[in-house]
């Protein structure tokens, strides 16, 4: 497998990152957040799964060995119960907006730039059947305008074995690929360049286009492996509004219970969203959808867009009201 291709973050002044993301769809952005800054969030997400006895009695927490009896899965009980107290941190939160995080994103879209609340928590045990994810597009999931991206950045130093990332170079490039389930694309058919991977580590930043083909390897570790992935786009494209709110148990109010400054509470409702689809067309697809499952399915998004976000969703016409959620 080719390596990465990358940059350091002192040279980023100096690359012609349009140009790089424009051909390869992605780019390895080396030591872009301060490692203290990463180590503080880390140290915050560690006590809470180490509270939650997922890590091996006997050993240091910060080493985060998993205790095989505590293997779940997202999806599960036993997995949302801890996974919900780890995304209510601050901490982590604030981590999707550091300063450093911010300059990269006006580098690539400009400076109306909205970073999605609800970013992608990865809390993978090792050797847990189910816990891989298949070859992808996020754009698949996100919706909204294409011309979104995705950081994907570990809490820890992460070789391969341990679940680092895999992308298919220029895949961007083919639209959206359809594989053998919804979501999935098959790696032996996927379209696009070659594959590449290698180490990521803590403070180093994994920047790619949504409709770039892409895969975790299999954590074969001892250890879990803690990552997050937020999407970012330039606020005036079509946004999902599907990426405000959550379908399951949790709400923000129930997030922001607890949180020492309410600066980043609701930043979105400051921004001038453009909203797809609209909510006169999420009423209307609640009646015409083609299965009761998916006209409840849009009945519950409207209804959660009114009660979580408390903003005005508008008449945005939409040329896609069908995108996914």
């Amino acid at each position: 497998m080719k390596p990465f291709r990358e940059i350091h973050a002192n040279d980023l002044q100096f690359y012609p990152l349009h140009e790089e993301l424009k051909s390869s769809g992605y780019l390895l952005v080396r030591e872009l957040i301060p490692r203290g800054d990463v180590d503080q969030v880390y140290a915050d997400m560690v006590r809470v799964i180490d509270a939650g006895g997922w890590l091996l009695p006997g050993q240091s927490p910060l080493d985060c060995v998993a205790n095989p009896e505590a293997a779940c899965i997202d999806g599960k009980p036993a997995f949302r119960e801890v996974g919900d107290q780890v995304f209510k941190l601050e901490s982590l939160h604030r981590f999707m907006h550091h300063p450093a995080v911010r300059r990269l994103m006006e580098l690539v879209v400009g400076p109306r730039v909205l970073v999605h609340p609800k970013a992608v928590l990865r809390l993978i045990f090792p050797n847990c059947p189910g816990a891989h994810y298949h070859a992808h597009q996020d754009h698949e999931g996100v919706g909204g305008d294409p011309e979104s991206f995705t950081m994907w950045t570990p809490f820890h130093d992460c070789p391969v074995e341990r679940g680092s990332l895999q992308l298919m170079e220029a895949s961007h490039h083919f639209g959206l690929q359809r594989g053998p389930a919804p979501g999935h694309v098959a790696r032996e058919t996927a379209l696009g360049g070659d594959w590449v991977g290698g180490q990521i580590n803590a403070g180093d930043v994994l920047m790619f286009h949504s409709l770039l083909v892409h895969e975790a390897s299999p954590n074969v570790t001892d250890r879990l492996r803690l990552s997050i992935d937020f999407r970012f786009q330039d606020y005036a494209r079509d946004l999902n509004p599907g990426n405000l709110v959550f379908p399951s148990g949790r709400t923000w109010e129930s997030i922001y219970a607890g949180w020492r400054s309410d600066e980043l509470q609701y930043y979105w409702r400051r921004l001038p969203l453009h909203l797809k689809p609209s909510a006169s067309e999420l009423a209307e697809l609640a009646e015409t959808a083609d299965t009761p499952a998916m006209r409840t399915k849009y009945a519950t998004i409207l209804r959660l867009i009114e009660a979580q976000t408390a903003i005005d969703i508008g008449e945005t016409v939409s040329s896609d009201s069908k995108s996914r959620w």
